[in-house]
């Protein structure tokens, strides 16, 4: 059984760990914030890397037949999804790609759907490329957050909506939704025209008796485009090598169209290698690490509950993020100075993945137990 190997970050000139030094207090010890991991990724990805540094020659590069084959074998195998080889392409960042996808197929002032919370870059890219930004506010049930249909469908019919970024699994609440709240999404989406972004990049993280469906096995709308990634699974940002998913040749070739004017339409070698190697034999390396994201949840929940039990922290269904509202005891002007100060602790906050967050944070639990543990420590310590 492969060994996961905890790696201490610090000083390595990691965004996680060193730039709290410069963007937080100097006092912050313990970064819980930027979703990566703090563990090396998987051993066939080292060594199909190393084999690749040590032929020394990094000329212009083309992914060869394992690299689809590998992707293509891991969705059907996983998820039960097929795909065809010609419906993939690539992305240096599922960002990148949320942002090329708006400027390619919709116009200034075209009106796009997210469902906040939810991840902050979803509403910059909206904002930042001139488009109108429409919120279908999940409804929060004591932490377990459910979809409000028919704001949802009133929001796009109103606003004629060309364009909805789903998140699947959620980041941040943590939910994997079932078939039936899929389909019921994809069909108001289907009969108003609407393409939908599927950000599926936290796919491989589901817990528990949950089932990660991809938007594509629910429903034959053939203006869906799946966004996903070794980079999450497996721990590789830095390489930036992303999929998108375009079944529909329209839109293929609008994609086709827009990396080619940007001269983005392939990445780097280590990124297509590591993510090969990753989706070859990389699943004994992710279920032990999952096994280690859903006991440092289990922890981290158990003890913070049984101090302060009216703190709401959601149920994990999928991804290795924590959502937690600790409003009962504290107000939300006192979060940053209680987190960064008295306890040397940086967590995501709420205010940026919409409104009515200002008292919640979203914890990383992927790292090492010892830092879960000093970190529950700090927080009952002081709070």
């Amino acid at each position: 059984m492969e060994k996961i190997i905890y790696r201490n970050r610090k000083n390595t000139d990691c965004y996680k760990w060193d730039a709290v030094s410069t963007k937080y207090d100097k006092g912050v010890t313990i970064p819980a914030w930027v979703a990566d991991m703090d563990f090396a990724t998987a051993k066939c990805v080292r060594d199909a890397i190393a084999e690749s540094a040590k032929f020394g020659v990094y000329g212009y590069y083309f992914p060869g037949d394992n690299y689809y084959s590998n992707f293509i074998k891991w969705e059907k195998e996983r998820f039960n999804h097929t795909v065809k080889r010609e419906w993939i392409r690539f992305s240096t960042g599922v960002v990148a790609a949320i942002n090329w996808i708006i400027q390619s197929m919709t116009n200034e002032g075209d009106s796009i759907i997210i469902q906040t919370p939810v991840y902050h870059q979803f509403a910059e890219s909206v904002n930042s490329n001139k488009r109108k930004l429409i919120c279908n506010e999940l409804v929060n049930n004591n932490g377990t957050y459910t979809i409000d249909f028919d704001d949802f469908e009133k929001k796009i019919k109103d606003n004629n909506v060309k364009l909805f970024i789903l998140c699947s699994p959620h980041n941040p609440v943590g939910r994997v939704w079932k078939k039936d709240e899929l389909a019921r999404m994809l069909s108001i989406c289907s009969e108003n025209n609407v393409i939908v972004l599927s950000d599926e990049i936290h796919h491989d993280f589901v817990f528990g008796d949950n089932v990660h469906i991809p938007s594509m096995n629910v429903s034959n709308y053939e203006n869906i485009i799946m966004l996903t990634s070794s980079t999450k699974t497996f721990n590789l940002a830095a390489l930036e090598n992303s999929i998108i998913i375009i079944r529909n040749k329209k839109l293929r070739d609008i994609y086709d169209s827009k990396t080619s004017d940007i001269h983005e339409s392939s990445g780097n070698i280590m990124g297509y290698i590591a993510a090969e190697a990753a989706f070859g034999n990389g699943q004994e390396w992710l279920e032990q690490v999952k096994t280690i994201i859903y006991n440092n949840y289990n922890y981290l929940k158990k003890t913070l509950k049984k101090k302060y039990p009216n703190i709401s922290i959601s149920p994990l269904e999928g991804t290795y993020l924590a959502w937690a509202d600790f409003g009962c005891y504290l107000k939300a002007k006192e979060l940053h100075n209680f987190f960064e100060n008295k306890c040397g602790i940086v967590f995501n906050y709420g205010e940026s993945f919409g409104n009515n967050c200002s008292t919640f944070v979203r914890i990383n639990l992927a790292t090492s137990f010892k830092n879960i543990k000093e970190i529950c420590s700090r927080i009952t310590d002081n709070l």
